[in-house]
């Protein structure tokens, strides 16, 4: 149960993230990425779909430094999401991949309700 509450959740993150993109918020697109991010970490599967949309924006916006680190992200998100994930880490490029941040509340309060999926 909890899994389908997991992918339900990222995917809303992802169609709201296009629809921020489509409406030329880019900003608040990534945003949204980051809040998948967040979400989508222990699922492998999530977590690679999440970097490859945040390689989508990245392409789109000629950001090249974002482009790299999420080229550099993708085969570690395969490698590393069952192992070990510094939780809260929003996954951009800007960020160190390694460092867990804080979880917004909202989100908090999502991973709880998911259980040990």
């Amino acid at each position: 149960m909890g899994s389908q509450k997991r992918r339900e959740a990222v995917d809303s993150e992802l169609r709201l993230s296009r629809q921020a993109y489509a409406d030329g918020l880019t900003g608040a697109a990534f945003g949204h990425l980051e809040r998948a991010h967040v979400l989508s970490q222990p699922r492998t599967w999530l977590h690679v779909r999440t970097h490859l949309a945040m390689l989508v924006w990245a392409w789109r916006q000629n950001d090249r430094r974002e482009l790299l680190g999420q080229l550099i992200r993708i085969p570690a998100a395969l490698v590393f999401s069952r192992i070990w994930v510094p939780l809260g880490n929003t996954g951009g490029a800007k960020v160190n991949a390694r460092l867990p941040m804080e979880i917004p509340e909202d989100l908090s309060a999502l991973l709880r309700s998911f259980g040990r999926d």
